[in-house]
């Protein structure tokens, strides 16, 4: 392998190997093709999505390779012939990928990325982007959600310990992009320039002789800025405990349990005679973006947020399918595909998405030409960006600065929608995709 990093070869399904081995002994291996990753409906009830994992798909994708640890592998178990051992050896993807930005909103049937290539080097990308944009593009857009209830109040993604040790630090990314203001997570921090945070759990209370030397300890430590874990006991006696070590200066009190609308209120009332005026409240007991809208007319002011947001809120998984939509033709002409299965179809030729906003710059619709981008006397917003030219990154869109750049974009593109959109209970998507054909022919997705 050229690279040090381990390879990512492997983050993918065995059929992904057959159908090439299948491929190269048929001849149809190196026939040009285009994939693309779309949702074919939002979870149950939601209005838009979020694109995210952009970044760390494009991060993946270069060390996309096959060692000889991994050709062993394929040897030892006679997963493939000899001739696609030989191809594996040297891959290196030298296709064409188009998406959308990082934070971007997307919608059913938006054409999300669209991989150009022979048939053989996107195919086996299946299984490692939709695992990516999946989870990435669940979280975030439950975080956006959280983020609109929120009200401008700052929110901190705390969930590591409810998913996977790798997806921890994905979700705490997405959630970053769709506008929370830090995480938990350390990794995270290192590896994408999130912001972290962290005070004290209930543990460093109980490893004390009293809440007072606790509180003592951690102020001593950190400062009298920092924030107290207030509720391990009695709640009132752990606020006063607390402005009695930390004075005026203290920065917060966390609340962890409890009916939170009237045990805020009383927290904030208590603050207020002792005289802490300045001392913010911040609640993390089992939060989601009904419970935090729920706390709306609550002095509250900031939120952390941990299992719903790294579980999507209760849509794990965003719906994203990887299909094949066009592909050259033995007379050389491209040739459109789709699947026609109930249900499952899908829509053939090159896409050329775009956000049609009225006068006033609001999102109407989103309207996808098949074959050439559609024609109006609109203000369409063009949707599809090169992240992959000739197998060369766009560099622009990995590392910190890609999180940074993906989180402007998002406040950006969720400014653009109707107002609409942004309401909590089910209804159908806030925009239609609006499909139309070379000769004008429109098509709504349902």
């Amino acid at each position: 392998m050229t690279s040090e990093r381990p390879s990512t070869g492997f983050l993918t399904d065995q059929y992904e190997f057959t159908m090439i081995d299948a491929a190269i002994h048929a001849g149809t291996a190196d026939r040009d093709s285009v994939f693309e990753l779309f949702g074919r409906r939002l979870p149950s009830g939601r209005r838009y999505g979020v694109v995210a994992g952009v970044g760390r798909a494009l991060e993946l994708l270069r060390d996309f390779r096959f060692g000889e640890a991994e050709l062993e592998h394929l040897r030892a178990h006679s997963i493939v012939s000899p001739e696609t051992l030989d191809w594996l050896a040297n891959y290196r993807f030298s296709g064409t990928i188009r998406g959308y930005r990082e934070g971007e909103i997307y919608f059913p049937g938006s054409p999300i990325l669209e991989v150009r290539s022979s048939f053989a080097e996107g195919v086996i990308l299946e299984t490692l982007l939709l695992s990516i944009f999946n989870y990435d593009c669940a979280v975030a857009s439950a975080a956006a959600r959280m983020v609109s209830v929120a009200r401008g109040r700052p929110l901190a993604e705390m969930g590591s310990r409810r998913t996977g040790e790798r997806s921890a630090v994905a979700a705490a990314r997405a959630a970053y992009i769709a506008g929370f203001k830090a995480t938990s997570n350390l990794e995270a921090g290192r590896s994408w320039g999130v912001p972290t945070m962290g005070t004290a759990a209930h543990s460093f209370t109980l490893l004390h002789d009293s809440e007072r030397e606790a509180f003592a300890s951690q102020v001593a430590t950190l400062g009298a800025g920092t924030t107290l874990l207030v509720d391990t006991y009695d709640v009132r006696e752990g606020v006063r405990l607390a402005v009695e070590v930390a004075g005026r200066e203290l920065g917060g009190v966390r609340l962890d349990s409890g009916d939170l609308p009237t045990l805020v209120a009383e927290v904030r009332a208590q603050l207020d005679e002792l005289g802490n005026t300045e001392t913010s409240i911040t609640v993390t007991n089992d939060l989601d973006e009904f419970a935090i809208a729920g706390l709306g007319a609550s002095p509250v002011d900031s939120f952390g947020v941990g299992t719903s947001v790294v579980t999507g809120s209760g849509a794990v998984a965003s719906g994203m399918v990887y299909k094949l939509v066009a592909r050259r033709g033995e007379d050389g002409d491209w040739v459109s595909v789709a699947k026609r299965s109930a249900g499952k179809a899908s829509v053939g030729g090159e896409k050329f998405p775009v956000r049609r906003r009225d006068e006033h710059g609001v999102a109407e619709a989103e309207v996808v030409g098949i074959g050439a981008p559609p024609v109006s006397d609109k203000s369409d917003r063009p949707l599809l960006v090169d992240l992959v030219v000739d197998g060369v990154i766009n560099e622009e869109f990995t590392g910190e600065a890609g999180v940074q750049s993906a989180r402007e974009h998002h406040r950006t593109a969720i400014d653009e929608l109707p107002i609409g959109a942004l309401r909590l209970h089910a209804g159908e998507a806030a925009l239609p995709t609006v499909f139309v054909e070379q000769d004008g022919r429109e098509t709504v997705w349902v």
